[in-house]
């Protein structure tokens, strides 16, 4: 039996030898964070490759949702989705928002558009959907729902580097957008992320709210936070653009596998492409019916583990069930059974640039064969 173990995911690392001069250059600029020159290189560069009008980055992915409710100044309750990290729900309580939970569509894993106007109330200030595994949002009937209530949109697209729908980006949509470059995203910066908006303006604020609030030398305009990107990441970050490619299609390989292997595999369900989009292919979640399978989603995740095939039970347990939310009228349980039967069914695979075909066809083996 193959001993090694195989890992939800493993990070894409550039080659050391071309990381090597960047360093050597930052080492005799001697300038280390602040707006350097690498740090607005990557700002570029993920413009062009995203094609966005504006983005600014951060140090990590939780940190742009956060500064991102304070450039648009949103208060009061804020309609989200209970199957995500935490991070999202946590940067809500962060800025004394109330998070009000809506179910998801069984489709997509996403925000439900058609639960959200039941849940607007006269404190509702704005919609926080997330692009969950990268699968687009319907964002033309949330923007429809904002549009008529005057609501802000700020997505959460952490899992969305790069996704595209007919061309554009997903990114675009909303009045802002936010991204996570962690270690275990598609596209990384070791940690990192970036918060995309539409004018100049408000990524002035954005950057002055992520430097403790200086708009100058001696003139600070807002209490800010340091959420700034230092210059050995952001280089890091302009050479992984260079494979970054590659990685989405080693994932697109991987995931055209299992979809082969597993399709006639009875109780064990998965969401396929959707039309007319890039995906990035940054996770594979399976969904697995008890009954038809003839094995819990539990025992299945376990027996993988036993295996040495270590997948994740992303989003189990819900936001919604942690005890700094669970007592919101929003969390019950029965608003939320579609999140709830997704949650208790999901186990994300293996993927990754570094799984061998023989890797997959061993996680495919140990779901397969019972």
């Amino acid at each position: 039996m193959d001993n090694k173990i195989i890992n939800v995911t493993s990070p894409l690392l550039p080659p050391l030898e071309e990381f090597l001069p960047y360093l050597q250059d930052i080492w005799d600029r001697k300038w280390l964070t602040n707006n350097g020159h690498y740090h607005q290189q990557l700002e570029d560069a993920l413009c062009q490759y995203l094609k966005v009008p504006y983005i600014s980055l951060f140090t990590n992915g939780t940190l742009p949702i956060i500064v991102g409710l304070q450039a648009l100044r949103i208060t009061g309750e804020v309609i989200t989705t209970p199957y995500s990290f935490v991070a999202t729900t946590h940067s809500l309580w962060w800025n004394g928002i109330k998070p009000v939970f809506v179910d998801i569509d069984p489709n997509t894993g996403n925000l439900d558009p058609d639960k959200i106007e039941a849940a607007i109330t006269p404190h509702t200030t704005a919609i926080m959907p997330v692009h969950v595994y990268g699968n687009p949002c319907d964002t033309s009937q949330i923007q429809a729902i904002a549009d008529k209530y005057g609501l802000k949109v700020i997505y959460d697209a952490a899992h969305a580097f790069g996704v595209e729908v007919e061309g554009k980006s997903i990114l675009e949509a909303g009045d802002i957008a936010t991204l996570s470059f962690h270690a275990t995203k598609t596209y990384n910066t070791i940690e990192g992320g970036a918060l995309i908006c539409r004018d100049a303006e408000t990524k002035k604020r954005i950057d002055y709210l992520k430097n403790f609030g200086f708009a100058g030398e001696t003139t600070v305009i807002a209490p800010g936070i340091n959420g700034k990107m230092d210059e050995l990441r952001a280089a890091y970050g302009l050479l992984e653009l260079k494979y970054v490619d590659r990685a989405i299609e080693n994932r697109h390989r991987i995931v055209t596998a299992y979809r082969q292997y597993l399709s006639d595999t009875a109780g064990i369900t998965f969401f396929d492409d959707m039309p007319n989009v890039r995906h990035n292919y940054s996770y594979f979640p399976i969904f697995v019916d008890e009954a038809s399978y003839g094995m819990s989603r539990d025992e299945l995740y376990f027996k993988l583990r036993d295996a040495g095939v270590y997948g994740r039970r992303y989003f189990y347990p819900l936001i919604s069930e942690f005890s700094t939310y669970r007592n919101l009228a929003s969390a019950s349980k029965d608003n939320l059974p579609n999140a709830h039967k997704m949650a208790d069914r999901v186990i994300c695979l293996p993927v990754h640039h570094d799984l061998t075909e023989s890797d997959t066809k061993r996680v495919v083996d140990c779901i397969t064969t019972n």
